[in-house]
């Protein structure tokens, strides 16, 4: 088996579905006993006096379908257009609600996806 380039290994990446790539990590920490833990920053403490650090805004949300509404075909293939999953991948994703429909997808795409599953008639959250 030849061996794949840095560039092409981000290739295959950029063409997988967030739901994918997120099955492929946890395949991957299964197949080499690792975790794919973010690095995580430790802040100094602040100076006394000083005011409270602000909120950091959240930059990643998650769509969630939480019901399919009376139009469970239609919600079926707006999930099928956001995820690219094949017709029965996604409808047991609409059978199995409350299931993420988008994982760490940014705001504007997840409000856009948010509003083409409730204009299908299905119920939404957004986290």
């Amino acid at each position: 088996m030849a061996k794949l380039s840095q560039e092409d290994l981000l290739a295959q990446f950029e063409e997988m579905t967030l739901i994918e790539l997120s099955e492929f990590v946890k395949a991957f920490e299964e197949k080499f006993d690792v975790t794919a833990a973010a690095a995580v920053a430790v802040a100094a403490p602040g100076a006394p006096g000083a005011p409270a650090a602000e909120v950091e805004e959240k930059d990643e949300f998650d769509v969630i379908l939480t019901g399919a509404g009376d139009k469970k075909i239609q919600v079926i293939k707006v999930v099928r257009e956001l995820t690219s999953l094949g017709l029965k991948e996604a409808k047991d994703l609409v059978d199995g609600t409350p299931k993420p429909v988008l994982e760490k997808a940014n705001k504007e795409a997840a409000d856009k996806a948010a509003e083409a599953l409730k204009a299908a008639g299905a119920s939404v959250e957004v986290k």
